[in-house]
């Protein structure tokens, strides 16, 4: 999927000028990378808001065009407002052909609902991780990685060894690790038999033998022949 991303050269840097372009609803930015040098540059704020909505705009490789000229470029970071819905900055970094990538990927499950440990068991299905770390070549940049649940079992968990990549794509993990990815497991629900189980295991007093009940303790009368103390 072709994603086209559209920006002009920006003159003014710092702080002033980039509060000045956001009160004209455009964005500043930077490309960056590759063997050209950084260039500054401004987006229209709502076309830009609405890219960011698409999954796909996060794991793709883009075409920037910088008043006219196009590069292939991948989104590396988006600064947002606090609590408006206004993007304050973006990054893009410049990629080459013949020189792998390192992203995030998204994660697509399939085939949860008919997988044992949901449709057998009433399992609850636990996504450990939305999304992976890959590395490739540009070509080969997948916009999502599947995940089938099909043979999803309670009590068991998929890794991230047991992923199916696409050609040309490898995970990126810590030597030793292989983290889950996803796993299903039993609600925590006691039934209402099992209180009731539970309930009868234990002896009311009326069925505890005489001999076992703890007796009362009796009043220390006095001794024959003296009288109680006054006190």
């Amino acid at each position: 999927m072709a994603i086209e991303v559209t920006a002009r050269r920006r003159e003014t840097q710092g702080t002033g000028a980039s509060r000045r372009l956001r009160r004209a609803d455009k964005v500043p930015g930077i490309v960056y990378g590759g063997s050209a040098a950084p260039v500054m540059i401004e987006l229209e704020h709502n076309a830009l808001y609405h890219q960011l909505r698409n999954e796909a705009f996060h794991a793709s490789i883009l075409t920037l065009d910088i008043d006219g000229a196009k590069e292939q470029v991948l989104l590396r970071a988006v600064n947002m407002h606090p609590w408006k819905q206004q993007v304050q900055h973006i990054d893009f970094q410049r990629v080459a052909a013949d020189r792998k990538i390192h992203m995030k990927v998204p994660l697509h499950f399939v085939n949860e609902e008919v997988s044992p440990a949901v449709k057998l068991s009433g399992a609850l299905v636990n996504h450990v991780l939305n999304e992976v770390d890959i590395q490739c070549l540009p070509a080969d940049l997948p916009e999502f990685i599947e995940v089938d649940l099909k043979d999803l079992t309670v009590g068991h968990a998929i890794h991230v060894s047991e992923l199916k990549m696409p050609k040309g794509v490898e995970p990126v993990v810590h030597r030793g690790e292989d983290p889950v990815v996803v796993n299903a497991v039993l609600p925590r629900a006691v039934s209402a038999e099992e209180e009731a189980a539970a309930e009868a295991a234990v002896p009311a007093a009326a069925d505890v033998p005489a001999a076992k009940q703890a007796a009362k303790p009796e009043e220390a009368k006095p001794a024959e022949g003296k009288k109680p103390e006054k006190k």
